[in-house]
């Protein structure tokens, strides 16, 4: 069995953190086996170096070794990825394609970011950790596959496990084995080992002398909380090697290049709202029922004036509250269906004469207008007046109407105007 600062080196994993150590002893420890493996830790700890470990310490070491980003992959194709599907199980699916399972039989598949996983996913892969078995989609074909299974993640599993993200049976079957990288911040001793390593390796990339650190920079470096853990650290490196001409960095200009809220401790944000913030809302929720409540009695009413009268200026208010609610969309239609079916239509009425202020008039006298049509019947005259006007064109007839051309058409059909 090699040592843990022999497969440091084999797999340039840099750093002497116990907890570090621990990890790498665990994978060590079970790589001969085939139980499943789980490895947690923060995104950027370098998580992805466990399962390599694992693998090139087995028995499988011969066999295919496939890394898969669960995270990274549509949910609507990841069962494919997967286990593959057959011809025509889905549109686009011209040929039988093998999924991973398949093609890493023998050997070990690695599922990255497992916990993003769907939960029809979930199931399948459920079964291939208890049985050894899956079926392809748009397949009934029961197939076997021996593979080992090692998974990763960087969700809180407890928390998506109770809020029904994850299955809890899926997490047993993954965790047989449980193995933790601790983040970048808990190596306070290997910051400044790592950092020197990356500016080594980006100053022989670039062919220009590496970086170093002055005290003041190094204390900042080790104060800062490295959010994005390994991955931050080293694109900090590759950034300051390439723009930085002067070698020596210093505080200041190590700062430069840190974003502002590193250094600042992670706040707790409560999830309960206080009394006064529900209160708002509350308010701002009467207030929008209220005026909705408002808008459609006033809907309502002149809906009714408008099929008791008939009269222009309810179209008008009628057509403005329209407006109101419901926006100036072009393909906006307001209709009730029969018997209270309401369009807006111009109503046509004898001239009113109005009289002069300058002339005595007799207030006394009505002016006899003629007396209303049905709604209906004006509604069928309009129509076929402004198809005689556009000369049978309906999206110009519809047009002058202020309707859609698809209500048109289906009030020509309603009232065999063809």
């Amino acid at each position: 069995m090699e040592s843990v600062q022999a497969i440091k080196q084999r797999f340039e994993i840099i750093g002497n953190d116990p907890k570090l150590n621990r990890a790498i002893e665990k994978a060590i420890q079970v790589a001969p086996t085939d139980i499943s493996v789980l490895v947690t830790g923060e995104s950027g700890v370098g998580k992805e170096a466990v399962p390599k470990i694992i693998h090139a310490l087995s028995h499988r070491k011969h066999g295919k070794y496939i890394a898969v980003n669960c995270g990274a992959i549509p949910e609507g194709t990841i069962d494919s990825e997967l286990f593959g599907h057959e011809k025509g199980s889905f549109t686009g699916a011209t040929s039988t394609r093998e999924g991973y399972f398949e093609v890493a039989d023998g050997g070990t598949i690695f599922l990255d970011e497992v916990g993003e996983l769907p939960l029809t996913t979930q199931v399948r892969l459920l079964r291939v950790l208890e049985n050894g078995e899956f079926i392809k989609v748009g397949s009934s074909q029961v197939q076997k596959t021996n593979v080992r299974i090692v998974a990763a993640t960087n969700v809180h599993m407890a928390d998506a496990i109770a809020k029904g993200k994850f299955r809890e049976d899926l997490y047993y079957r993954l965790s047989t084995v449980e193995i933790h990288l601790p983040p970048l911040r808990e190596r306070n001793d290997d910051i400044h080992l790592l950092f020197r390593k990356f500016a080594a390796d980006f100053g022989h990339k670039y062919k220009m002398p590496p970086i170093k650190l002055d005290d003041s920079a190094v204390d900042l470096l080790l104060r800062y909380r490295w959010g994005g853990n390994i991955r931050q650290l080293r694109n900090i490196a590759e950034q300051i090697s390439v723009l930085e001409t002067t070698r020596d960095i210093s505080a200041r200009t190590l700062q430069s290049y840190l974003p502002s809220d590193g250094n600042a401790l992670p706040s707790v944000i409560s999830d309960k709202k206080n009394d006064s913030d529900f209160s708002t809302e509350r308010e701002i929720l009467y207030k929008v029922l209220f005026d909705m409540k408002s808008d459609l009695n006033d809907l309502k009413q002149l809906t009714l004036e408008l099929m008791k009268n008939g009269g222009a200026k309810v179209q008008e208010d009628h057509s403005n509250l329209i407006r109101k609610i419901y926006g100036n969309g072009e393909e906006t239609d307001i209709e009730f269906e029969q018997p209270h079916r309401v369009s807006v239509i111009p109503v046509q009425k004898t001239p009113v004469v109005t009289p002069s202020l300058d002339e005595d008039y007799d207030f006394a006298e009505t002016v006899e207008e003629e007396e209303p049509l049905r709604l209906e019947q004006k509604e069928i005259e309009m129509i076929r007046k402004a198809l005689q006007r556009n000369k049978g064109k309906r999206k110009a007839a519809a047009n002058e109407l202020g309707i859609s051309e698809r209500t048109l058409y289906r009030k020509i059909k309603q009232f065999d105007l063809e």
